[in-house]
């Protein structure tokens, strides 16, 4: 038998298996490795015996994996390796099926967190999947442009790529989670989440060092950013200590100037102090930002039938954010009540506050009506219908 194990009448596999033959001999031997299976002989460039790490559940399992697919037995020992990964109950068979089913680049987190029998309390597991997926988010931010703090900016980007990302929990017990980025089209998040993170671990390092904070003004470059901060305190608060590992798709390989496996970046509540006043000094070093936007108007409101009123704007250009909001005097209030009857954006100018993450457009003004022939006024409706308005700025709506 080319697969075999005493554990082989496990049930199967929740989900569908990955194709035996679609998998490359060699992404699995890797995916063996970096699960900690240990290859025990076998002829030399034609195959390699697999056995699981310990003398626990796995013991008397093991895997027959061709070095390449040129072999006439090639596909038969590939599915037979498959199959008894998935009868399997090792943790690290699952992983390494879910890696098959799941191309892409792996990022792991752990939290360490006291619980009963390898379970953690319900808010634990909240608490580590908001701190994952918050640190995306701030990664996929980062990637398209160094910033200490983003606030809404960005909100779209982010939200795109992590609808690519599929989440996975190849460990038995809680306090884990492991997501698959696309790979090699994503490695511009994943590359810079690793050299953010490497760069706050010194940060903090240095903070507690030398009482200095302006570390963290110079990890600015490398991707680190108020969100990344916050993320990272989200995820060790609560725990006894907290970590992040990555480890780059066999199938695309490492990218340049990357080692693989990539060592873990560890944090610990000792870090929480330092983490919070980096958090806090990177958000008052972002300054507010002038534009002149696009937008429509999507919400209005004011208190009386006269006088300055507050509206909602969809940006459709000119900022990086999805919706501002702007308190305008009387007359640029009717232009914009104009333009709400009448299906047309406006351009303004402006200052896009830092308070409240750049959602709010003070000094409002050069305000214009945009003319739309027919086919734009499509398009600006269609998008429009497309997203939620959100809820309404204050006061009472009027009636177009």
């Amino acid at each position: 038998m080319a697969a075999t194990g005493r554990d082989s009448g496990a049930a199967d596999r929740d989900g569908p298996l990955p194709n035996p033959s679609r998998v490359d001999p060699g992404v699995l031997a890797a995916l063996l490795a970096r699960q900690g299976w240990v290859r025990r002989g076998g002829p030399a460039g034609r195959y390699g015996r697999w056995t699981p790490p310990g003398d626990g559940a796995g013991a008397g399992l093991s895997l027959l994996v061709p070095a390449g697919p040129g072999f006439d037995d090639a596909a038969d020992l590939l599915a037979e390796a498959v199959a008894a990964l998935a009868r399997s109950r090792l943790p690290s068979a699952r992983a390494v099926l879910l890696a098959l089913s799941v191309p892409g680049d792996e990022v792991r987190w752990e939290r360490e967190v006291p619980g009963t029998g390898g379970a953690v309390p319900w808010d634990s597991e909240d608490a580590l999947r908001g701190a994952a997926g918050a640190m995306l988010r701030a990664a996929a931010k980062a990637a398209h442009t160094r910033c200490g703090y983003f606030g809404a900016r960005l909100d779209g980007q982010a939200a795109a790529f992590l609808r690519r990302v599929l989440v996975a929990e190849p460990g038995s017990g809680g306090g884990r989670l492991t997501a698959y980025t696309p790979a090699p089209e994503g490695r511009g998040v994943t590359t810079t989440l690793v050299r953010a993170l490497e760069a706050l671990r010194d940060a903090v390092d240095y903070r507690r060092a030398t009482g200095r904070l302006d570390a963290f003004d110079q990890a600015v470059p490398a991707g680190v950013s108020r969100e990344l901060v916050g993320a990272v305190e989200r995820l060790v608060r609560g725990s006894e200590g907290a970590g992040i590992a990555l480890a780059w798709s066999p199938a695309a390989g490492p990218p340049r100037g990357f080692a693989d496996p990539r060592p873990a970046v560890e944090f610990s509540p000792g870090d929480l102090p330092a983490l919070a006043e980096a958090a806090e000094r990177l958000v008052l070093g972002e300054p507010s930002v002038e534009v002149r936007i696009t937008a429509a108007v999507v919400r209005r409101g004011r208190p009386g039938p006269d006088g300055s009123g507050t509206v909602r704007l969809r940006v459709l250009a000119g900022a990086e954010v999805a919706e501002v909001r702007a308190r305008l005097d009387g007359e640029a209030y009717r232009t914009a009540l104009r333009a709400r009857q009448t299906g047309v954006p406006l351009r303004l100018s402006g200052r896009l506050e830092r308070d409240g993450g750049f959602r709010r457009l003070t000094g409002a003004r050069d305000l214009t009506l945009c003319e739309l022939d027919g086919t734009e006024r499509e398009r600006l409706l269609k998008a429009l219908r497309e997203r939620p308005e959100g809820i309404p700025v204050g006061g009472e709506e009027e009636a177009p």
